[in-house]
Formats: structure tokens, sequence, C-alpha cells
């Protein structure tokens, strides 16, 4: 049986969806399927099964199909560093942060590590459900791209070719894509699905035609455009987020510094109907908000000059309700961060935090990762971490009556300590049941696009 692999013809096409909804209806019919990416680029990872840490899609799109989750599944990872460079991560674990060019320059040593990730998965699954990065045919990267050209054609991968007409051009992007494509690929090309449709679908009847017969690419489906607020995979996506409430009582802020990490985070809050959010990117004023949420950081202490810069640092200083910190934003709450081993900074570094809590956060070489459960804030709940910086006093959280804050990530996806913080907040605030929504939001959505998808084709052509 054919692996897949998907290939948007442009960035933000909608690859991650349709990884995880192809990979769903196929385990539906039987088949064992497992998702895979073979290098990302994301600020947003999630600690898996085994201790390491992947991209939150690949960690998202393993649950959606109920497997276990391991770094196999996403095998390099890239996240933004200092400068130019980046922290790499290559199968689950920071081996170096390294100038992107250099980064480039030494790619044939990650493929050892891809191909080990993948072969692994090939031998336990029948399908392997490979979702490419940008677009496969930039010409001048192509002999650097792992995600998509290498795995297909080291592979032999079957190819489902994602296009986002929302963008406009869609069918030189179509065209375009396919007819750059090297012979072999192009001739494993099972057809496109045209993504992200809104309005009447019988409107690209004649796209359609043009597609399959002037083209001679079967058009396995036209989808329209559904929100969808989970998963998300980076800043862009987050910023598509919907949120339609007739009479939210809580308005939160979110705290969105340049280095924003682990959005995930609040995708029970956009979720709920009690709470508006809304994410800050200037010096504002704080008086409508009921709390600020200081989010996670790839680069604290950049971010937190960030906050300096543009006067937001003094103005939640000033904020007289509650503040809440969540990994990077709980360590900017101390009164010192010291970068002793220049990890985020070009040299060792010290920078004065916020100063609510009485205690250094030191940023220490060996990163945490652990899932795990915890007991925070009077609540047991379950969670991750994924952090260098370090408190002696308050290693896990810290909790006053206006100040709030913990190292774990994924605390708002358990309904009792969602439900405590909110109570306390407003007693009007309605108990939400994010766990359920989660499942019916994933299952609704599969279920759409199936109807209009040819997966009888897609099945015909990886069982060739």
């Amino acid at each position: 049986m054919k692996n897949i692999s998907i290939f948007g013809t442009s960035s933000d096409a909608g690859k991650s969806t349709i990884t995880f909804v192809i990979a769903k209806i196929l385990q539906e019919k039987g088949l064992n399927v497992v998702p895979f990416k073979a290098q990302n680029v994301s600020n947003n990872a999630h600690v898996c099964d085994d201790g390491r840490e992947i991209a939150i899609a690949q960690y998202f799109q393993a649950n959606v199909l109920g497997i276990d989750t391991s770094y196999h599944l996403n095998p390099v990872l890239l996240k933004s560093g200092r400068g130019s460079s980046a922290s790499v991560i290559v199968e689950g674990r920071v081996v170096e942060s390294k100038d992107v060019r250099a980064y480039y320059k030494d790619l044939n040593l990650l493929k050892p590590a891809v191909k080990r990730c993948f072969e692994y998965l090939d031998s336990k699954y029948d399908v392997v459900v490979c979702e490419g990065a940008g677009s496969p045919v930039e010409l001048n990267l192509m002999d650097k791209d792992l995600s998509n050209i290498f795995i297909a054609d080291e592979y032999n991968t079957k190819i489902i070719l994602v296009a986002d007409i929302e963008k406009g051009g869609v069918f030189a992007s179509i065209y375009g894509v396919y007819n750059l494509l090297p012979k072999k690929l192009r001739e494993n090309v099972i057809g496109v699905i045209v993504n992200k449709f809104r309005g009447d679908i019988t409107l690209f009847d004649e796209g359609i035609k043009i597609i399959e017969n002037d083209f001679n690419i079967p058009v396995l489906g036209v989808l329209p455009y559904l929100p969808f607020n989970l998963g998300f995979e980076d800043s862009q996506s987050l910023k598509n987020y919907v949120q339609i409430k007739e009479n939210p009582i809580i308005n939160v802020g979110v705290i969105s510094y340049p280095y924003m990490s682990n959005y995930n985070d609040f995708e029970p809050l956009i979720a709920d109907k009690s709470i508006n959010l809304q994410f800050i990117e200037t010096n504002i004023l704080l008086d409508k908000f009921d709390m600020i949420i200081l989010p996670g950081s790839k680069l604290v202490i950049k971010d937190l000059l960030w906050m300096k810069s543009t006067g937001l640092f003094n103005t939640i200083k000033g904020f007289e309700k509650t503040i809440l910190g969540l990994c990077g934003g709980y360590e900017m709450m101390f009164e010192n961060l010291f970068d002793k081993y220049a990890l985020e900074n070009h040299e060792s570094t010290k920078e004065d935090g916020f100063g609510f809590i009485v205690d250094d956060i030191i940023f220490e070489k060996e990163k945490i990762l652990k899932k795990s459960s915890y007991e925070i804030f009077g609540c047991d709940i379950k969670g991750f971490e994924i952090h260098h910086g370090q408190s002696k006093k308050y290693p896990l959280s810290y909790e006053s009556k206006k100040i709030k804050g913990t190292f774990v990530h994924g605390i708002f996806d358990n309904d009792n300590l969602r439900n405590k913080i909110f109570s306390e907040i407003n007693s009007m605030y309605k108990p939400f049941n994010f766990k359920e929504y989660k499942f019916n939001e994933i299952d609704s959505f599969i279920n759409t696009l199936k109807s209009k998808l040819n997966i009888d084709l897609v099945m015909e052509k990886i069982n060739e």
C-alpha cells in the first residue's frame, strides 16, 4: 500500500487540516494511519507521550486519530532563535542553535533522522500521510526541501495537491505547481483539492472542467470555507480565528508579542461563549479587560524588551485586575531574568522582569520537557512543560490575589481549573465542557468535508 504526500500549491493552503481529514477518513475505512511531517518551522510545540517535543500540528493530527504521539511524527523542528539563527530540534530534542544559512548548508546531516523516523512509522502503519511545507516547487530550494520533494521522491508517495481558492490565482497555482514537479512526482499526483471556497460551490463547476480537461488533473473535491478554531499551527492561522458570541461576560486580553508561542493555550477561551478574547499588539488602555494574560514566548527577554519599548510594560504593571502568566509569560513576572549561557541572546544577559514574584529566573542549559498530571491553583489537571527558565522558590506555579502564573501549558483545556478561575472573576460565568466541544467540532468538520471528497479514487491509487 502506498503512502500519501499532501502538497500545498501555496503556503497556508490548508495542508495541516487536509492531512488529518484524509487520515481520519482512511482510518474509518479500516486502515492503520499516522501523520508525519519531516520538517516543521513553528514556535508552537507540544510534549509527546515519549517526553520529547514536536510541532503542535502533528500532535493535534495524532490526537484526532487517537494514536500515541512520539518524536517520529516530526523529526525536525525549527524554532525562532536569536538574530538569523534558529533552534534546531532533531528527533524531539534540541541539538543546537544554528544560523539559517548554515542549517540549509548542512541539510544532508538531517536526512538520516528523517529517514529513521519515516521508516519506523512505515513499518508500523498501513499508510503514512505526509504533510508538506509551503510550496513544493520553490525552484531555488527544491534540493533543500525535506518535507515535500525529498519524502515524495525517496519513498515514491502518492501526492494530493491542495489549492487555496481564497487567495486568488487558483488555476495558475495548480497548473504551475503540477507542471514544475519532477516527472516522477507528476505521475504520482492523484488529484487536487480546491480548498476554502466561499459561497455556492456549483459556481465552480466550470472551473472543475478546466482543471480536469485542460490540465488533466482530477479534482478530488471542492471544499467550503469552514471556521475551525482548533490546532492553530502558527500566528497567521491564529489571527484567522472566528469568535461570534452574543453575550460574553468576561473580557480577556492576551499580549501578542513578536515571539509569542503555544497559541493553542487559548483555544478553549476562543470557544467559550462566556469569554471575549482579544490579542493585544500595541499599547492600548486595558480598562475594559477583566484579565490580562502573558502567554508563552520563544525569546522571553526579547519579548520583555518589546513590551518596554512599546509602553505596554508599564501599562500592565498598572493593571489592577487579574494577570496570568504562562511559561515565558510566567518567567516575565519575576524580579530578574538571567540568560547566563546566552541561550536566547547573543551574550550573557540579565533583564528586569515585572517584579510581581520575589525570585529570579535562571535560564538553564537543560530544557525541561514533561507531560504529566499537576496540582495547580488548587486543581488537579493535565498539561505539559517546555522551558529553559527555572525558579528555585516557585518551580511550577505561583498564586496571589491578583497574580497567577505557571510553567504548565494547556491549563485551560482542564474544565475544573478554567471554571474555577473565571468563576472567581465573575460569578455568572457558565461552566463549559471543552473536551466535548472539541470532539464535536472535529467530528462535524471531518464529516462535512468527507461528503465532498472523492475518497474512492484515493483508495484506488494507494492500493495500486
